[in-house]
């Protein structure tokens, strides 16, 4: 039959990654081919391309309308990213079974190349929710006279990127609790927690340092705890379901009455999640840390820290911002320290800058860029006419006698 000499019909594509998985981004060219291999001769109508990408949700809530009527509420909400067809084989007519315009494809593999663009508007990141998902892919149709389509669908990634060298991603996000145990008419000292993280956005793989205070003045022991949860919030008619899983989690040591825990940078690691989705409207995946403290017989004391979870991880120059500063406040402090009670004399001007040089410099200096250019002013001449002039000599002599101590400002801080 002509059915069976239809081998195989796949779907593959051009990946430019190293990992050779088709990931591709807003804007991006997705390319691959479909590949035919028949046993023989086969008549062909048309060989047809469906790419589309959407974000779907669906859920029920079970309602009762009366003492003996229930029913069921369906919630389903979809948004298309986009839907791009394409005929490889063939025409669009699907219903012309005529002898006419059909195609002749010999016995073999056969490969047919497809491309199409994606949208530049953002797209939502590829997820699979419990109750929605943003999926995307390519469904290859091969129709031939008298006989049903063969077809086949293929899914690809797509990745809405999130760079977490961003302003609002690396500020500091930090937070204080506090709460007071009581017992009938009895109370206790207060429980107190005190957390901070270094930025907001992380990328997966990487360890989120925590810095944390806590102190147990109650009469209870308590145990200080961290964890990761992820948010999945879908919304369809006005409605929204949500949905909260623990991605990640540590435990400290218990903490008896009156005893304080410090964590200096303890370090909890991303595992391998799905980065945020922000800009989807029926679909929002969100982070968050939390920070709390475990009290048996009573509401755990917790602080919530968003976080957003990326695709771009940190460049090295910003994960040196704050250490450079550090640095560089540690070293002021040393330098009060290491100065000594008397000065040493500066080198001469002679054993610094040579007679050459010094004619040389003054020679006028040719802009090669904008912020050159404007410096060619008055004040860039004055300045540069005075660059290379000899410094004042040194002495350790005070060079004004007559002007006696008393006569000199006094500071007002004293």
């Amino acid at each position: 039959m002509v059915l069976g000499k239809v081998k195989s019909l796949t779907i593959s594509f051009d990946c430019l990654n190293d990992s050779n998985v088709p990931v591709y981004s807003s804007g991006d060219t997705v390319s691959g081919r479909v590949n035919l291999e028949v046993t023989g001769e086969i008549r062909v109508k048309s060989l047809k391309i469906h790419a589309r990408g959407h974000a779907k949700v669906r859920w029920t809530e079970s309602r009762n309308a009366g003492s003996n009527t229930a029913y069921t509420q369906n919630y389903t909400e979809e948004v298309e990213y986009f839907n791009h067809k394409d005929i490889l084989i063939g025409h669009e007519r699907d219903d012309d079974n005529s002898e006419e315009g059909f195609n002749t494809i010999h016995s073999g593999r056969h490969e047919y190349a497809f491309s199409f663009e994606l949208p530049q508007t953002p797209l939502a990141t590829s997820f699979e929710g419990r109750h929605g998902s943003v999926r995307y892919w390519v469904k290859a149709e091969l129709h031939r006279p008298w006989l049903l389509p063969v077809k086949l669908k293929k899914e690809f990634t797509v990745f809405e990127h999130i760079d977490i060298n961003t302003p609002s991603l690396l500020s500091p996000q930090a937070g204080t609790k506090e709460k007071t145990l009581c017992c009938w008419f009895c109370t206790s000292g207060p429980i107190s927690l005190s957390a901070k993280i270094e930025r907001k956005g992380y990328t997966p793989g990487e360890s989120i340092q925590i810095f944390a205070e806590i102190e147990n003045c109650s009469s209870r022991m308590v145990v200080p705890k961290a964890a990761i949860y992820q948010t999945q919030a879908f919304y369809a008619k006005g409605k929204m379901k949500e949905v909260k899983q623990l991605v990640a989690n540590l435990r400290g040591e218990s903490l008896s009455s009156g005893k304080t825990d410090t964590w200096n940078g303890k370090l909890l690691k991303i595992p391998p999640v799905s980065p945020s989705i922000l800009d989807c409207s029926i679909i929002r995946v969100e982070y968050s840390l939390m920070v709390y403290v475990d009290i048996p017989g009573a509401m755990d004391l917790f602080l919530n820290l968003p976080l957003v979870i990326g695709t771009i991880p940190l460049h090295p120059f910003g994960s040196r911002t704050s250490s450079v500063s550090s640095q560089c406040s540690m070293n002021m402090s040393w330098l009060g320290l290491s100065l000594r009670e008397r000065p040493e004399a500066p080198p001469s001007y002679a054993e610094v800058v040579t007679e050459e040089q010094r004619r040389n410099n003054l020679a006028p200096v040719s802009a090669c860029d904008d912020f050159e250019r404007a410096l060619q002013g008055p004040l860039f001449a004055y300045i540069q006419e005075f660059r290379f002039l000899p410094p004042p000599l040194y002495s350790e002599i005070d060079p004004n006698p007559d002007q006696s101590a008393d006569d000199r400002p006094s500071c007002p801080s004293r």
